[in-house]
């Protein structure tokens, strides 16, 4: 796609001369000179977008005068004027679990163009698109030398046929780029090398232009690249999908919140604490959908890579993205991690022309705002299941009893349940007692050398997992150099992790291995057992492995609240591990701290950690690192030759990734015993013409749910087991249970993806009293699992609903949360609130999201889940965000009729819906064209 469909004698089209070299430019100020209106206190972020209005104007289609003047509309009116406007990123950033459907869909609209007598070229990206494999690493082998090489095998050994995909998609497709397992998370690589701040490209006219490097991914922490001012979110694949295939994302300009920061950190607080302090503000704001911008002048004291931690967050806080500015710490680290000089250049020069530089007298205009000082900040931990559980340090261990209270009013009682581990950990092998009543782990040692072991007992608030993981963390060198010396210092006083704690460092690229090595912190990590498990995306998002057997018993058996501590920004319910229900998020260092704790009921600050060598206590201020010894280090150490030389050859990949073998065709051959490559339904038989939205008559219930429902929740991306619709599937199949791998793995299948969807281990559907899981009532009102449920509606025709409460679909930009959703026969989802990609994405499968009104909820109107519902008002000339009216049919035969509200926002969206689906809509499109 043209990155302008206009000419070169654009109203609004400049030159700037950099270097000695011109290019153009379309330029804010040419805009306001053309009598467009006054855009010079339009924050930064909108900047951005207003470009991207300008340099599509003339294309005739998606872009008028009055979209572009609407935005100083906005400014005129504080912020505050939500017209319809179509935006189009340059690029598209994916990576493997949310990537793999993706290109599934687009092998798919393959075949389905040519059954619509097409031409399968059509199907090609018109934006350039990279997918990093960066979420298939598991950690099944830690806490020793050979951890990192064998996650490797295993990773290969269960993941070849997504491989084979995935390199035949970049054989078979055009501006389509697969960066190797093992290189890294997407957005770490993404801020360290693909990301530039501004881009140029030549037009059909030859010449070249300069724009702002904008993009959309597969993934919701795609914004943590707005720390380096490219302006950046999550989408659904299938969203992703019709930017890649050239169609405009519809959208409101939206409003923007303005976060004033000044001051600066005080001694011994981190970035971590920081963002956790700013996730619960923003939290409290509500900034859903919404952009915010970070200004003022305590951002001169903030390094580009905590601001990237800040970005990373957005999901958390709920807004669209976390914006930072261009100004000269955005030129410090272009440098810095190796960019071209001659665009370090061009990046100061546009940003300057264009009214998108931060300086002293940044002031813009923002729909509303808040502010922190930075001294404020204090050391802090998040949990035990919602990032925005801030609790300071000091009080994490009496929160956390408190918890344990709520969850258990009679007295606890540590589990009676001894164990004899080595010092080393690591997946030991299983030995036979010779002691009764206790159970003994051998040495997993690589030389089998026998080692001293000694007895544990675990308790409510063991700590059993904490790891290093994360592209919110492993991508800031600060505290990554800060835990290695955290370790380094306990090393020296002969502190050791306890041997019932699970440890890991995963990082966000190969970059930090090379400077935690060059620094000689790696081997201090190793000798507390954080050893490289992998590059790539681990804990967070439930890749933690499993547990020791015998640990993992006896948190069951004896009803343990374990909890893990790691450093990445997801800790929703049953996310991280099936053994673990509280879950904290916490600063790299911290997690070291915990491991040599071992115990959140411990009070860190106040409390010792362990006992040295000379049998002292050691509190954690004996080991804390000093800021300027941390600063110093980073400056010392990380240099811009690392970067150079890690990424020089990003898209080769090792022996491993250069021996996969696939097939070159047009179209995809779907090997029919795949269990992880399926050709899904969606476009098989589908006619040419668009269809019409129907009323939905006699819906069932198939959930309620209640507050923050997360896409993990919905979909779950963990491991599950064989007595699940998708374990039994697979176990249908010939496949093991040690073969299963994860949700997230198997998304490239829609049998497994439909079977687990709603089907977390924590989910509550309160149409069932005291049930936990992925289950619901039958058409014989019997208990089963909510896919059988499904199917069983599905078979008699009925259609079904869901019923939610408020911040409906919170979390990860998951779109087979709306795919599972659809392929239950699941028509309309009516919910208090909904999450901003999670109501897209329902809208881009077809189905449609409904908002209770007048303080109706599924509580005040008494839902049980045994009504029938019955939505009128969406046949016809059906609107964006009407008003319909909803009939319910109590089991008495007692009627309602309520009021909801159709969170169809657009009018694009109408014809979404119109063709079941977004995919739907450009298929027909291009079949036509």
């Amino acid at each position: 796609m043209p990155i302008v469909t206009g000419t070169d004698t654009a109203k609004t089209r400049r030159d700037l001369t950099v270097g000695g070299k011109t290019v153009s430019y379309y330029s804010i100020q040419a805009a306001t000179d053309a009598g467009l209106g006054d855009f010079s206190r339009l924050p930064a972020a909108l900047k951005v977008v207003l470009e991207n209005m300008l340099r599509f104007e003339d294309d005739g289609r998606t872009v008028s005068t009055d979209d572009i003047k609407a935005f100083a509309e906005w400014a005129a009116n504080a912020g505050n004027y939500p017209r319809e406007i179509a935006y189009r990123p340059a690029r598209v950033l994916m990576q493997d679990f949310t990537g793999v459907p993706a290109v599934v869909d687009l092998a798919a609209m393959r075949d389905g163009i040519v059954a619509l007598g097409g031409d399968a070229q059509k199907i090609n990206p018109l934006n350039p698109v990279d997918l990093v494999i960066d979420h298939s690493v598991m950690v099944d082998e830690f806490g020793n030398p050979r951890a990192f090489q064998r996650n490797v095998d295993l990773e290969y050994a269960r993941n070849m046929e997504r491989y084979q995909f995935l390199k035949w998609g970049q054989g078979a497709f055009n501006n389509f780029r697969v960066v190797p397992p093992g290189t890294g998370i997407c957005h770490q690589v993404n801020l360290e090398y693909l990301a530039q701040t501004v881009w140029t490209d030549t037009d059909q006219t030859g010449a070249e232009v300069a724009y702002p490097d904008t993009l959309v991914g597969t993934d919701s922490h795609t914004t943590m690249v707005n720390g380096l001012a490219v302006l950046g979110w999550g989408v659904g694949g299938i969203e992703a999908e019709a930017a890649m295939l050239g169609q405009p994302i519809s959208m409101l300009i939206p409003e923007v919140v303005g976060f004033k920061i000044t001051g600066a950190l005080r001694e011994g607080v981190t970035a971590t604490d920081l963002v956790l302090k700013v996730v619960k503000m923003l939290r409290d704001h509500k900034v859903v959908s919404k952009f915010v911008e970070f200004y003022g002048q305590g951002l001169d004291n903030m390094p580009l890579a905590d601001r990237a931690t800040i970005a990373n967050m957005a999901p958390e806080y709920g807004a669209t993205c976390g914006f930072f500015p261009i100004d000269d710490e955005t030129l410090r680290y272009l440098r810095q991690t190796g960019r071209d000089e001659d665009r370090i250049a061009l990046v100061e020069a546009y940003a300057k022309a264009n009214g998108m530089w931060r300086d002293a007298s940044y002031e813009p205009v923002y729909t509303s705002t808040l502010a922190l000082d930075l001294g404020d900040v204090v050391p802090a931990i998040s949990g035990p299941k919602r990032p925005q559980d801030h609790v300071a340090l000091d009080a994490a261990a009496q929160t956390f009893k408190a918890y344990i209270e709520g969850l258990k009013p009679a007295p606890s009682v540590p589990a009676d349940q001894k164990f004899f581990m080595t010092e080393e950990g690591g997946s030991p092998a299983p030995s036979k007692s010779e002691i009764p009543g206790e159970v003994h782990h051998g040495s997993s040692v690589i030389t089998g050398a026998p080692v001293e072991g000694h007895d544990f007992t675990l308790r409510d608030g063991s700590v059993v997992i904490a790891a290093i993981t994360s592209c919110t963390n492993t991508s800031n060198p600060y505290v990554l150099m800060a835990a290695g010396l955290v370790a380094k210092k306990a090393n020296e006083l002969g502190l050791t992790r306890k041997p019932w704690v699970k440890t890991s460092l995963a990082p966000g690229s190969q970059v930090v291995a090379e400077y935690l090595e060059a620094a000689g912190l790696q081997s201090e990590l190793d000798a507390l057992g954080f050893n490289l498990v992998g590059f790539g995306c681990t804990t967070c998002i439930g890749n933690s492995g499993p547990l020791e057997p015998e640990i993992s018993q006896s948190i069951n058996d004896h009803d343990l609240v374990a909890v893990s501590v790691l450093s990445g920004n997801r800790n929703f319910e049953g996310r991280i591990s099936p053994d673990v229900r509280a879950n904290y998020l916490a600063s790299p260092p911290l997690v070291v701290a915990y491991a040599i704790a071992g115990d959140m009921n411990i009070d860190i600050t106040r409390e010792p950690i362990g006992t040295s060598k000379d049998g002292q206590p050691v509190y954690l201020k004996d080991i804390w690192p000093s800021s300027r010894e941390v600063a110093e280090l980073v400056e010392r150490i990380v240099t811009r030759e690392m970067f150079q030389a890690k990424y020089a050859d990003v898209f080769k990949g090792d022996e491993r990734w250069q021996a996969v073998e696939t097939t070159d065709s047009e179209t995809y051959d779907w090997p029919a015993a795949s269990t992880y490559i399926q050709n899904p339904p969606y476009f098989q038989g589908m006619p040419r013409e668009a269809g019409v939205i129907s009323d939905i008559k006699d819906a069932r219930v198939l959930a309620i749910l209640g507050d923050m429902i997360t896409t993990d929740h919905i979909s779950p991306a963990g491991s599950f087991k064989p007595t699940t619709p998708a374990g039994q599937y697979l176990t249908e199949r010939q496949v093991a249970p040690a073969d299963f791998n994860s949700y997230g793995s198997r998304r490239g299948n829609h049998e497994v993806m439909m079977r687990g969807t709603f089907a977390n281990i924590r989910i509550k559907n309160e149409m069932l009293e005291g049930v936990e899981g992925g289950y619901s009532k039958g058409p014989d009102g019997h208990e089963t699992s909510i896919y059988d449920a499904a199917m069983a509606w599905k078979d008699m025709g009925v259609p079904l609903v869901v019923v939610g409460g408020v911040e409906y679909g919170a979390g990860s930009s998951r779109d087979w949360a709306a795919k599972g959703t659809n392929l239950l026969g699941v028509k309309a989802v009516i919910a208090e609130s909904f999450e901003r990609i999670h109501r897209s994405n329902l809208v881009g499968m077809g189905v449609i999201p409904f908002e209770f009104t007048n303080g109706d909820t599924r509580k005040t109107l008494g839902l049980t889940g045994d009504e029938v519902i019955s939505i009128d008002g969406l046949a016809g000339d059906f609107k964006p965000l009407s008003l319909v009216p909803a009939t319910i049919r109590f089991a008495d035969g007692s009627e309602k009729t309520v009021q909801l509200k159709a969170r169809v926002d657009t009018e694009v969206e109408i014809e979404y819906l119109q063709n079941g689906g977004v995919l739907h809509y450009v298929l027909r499109n291009l079949a036509r064209a």
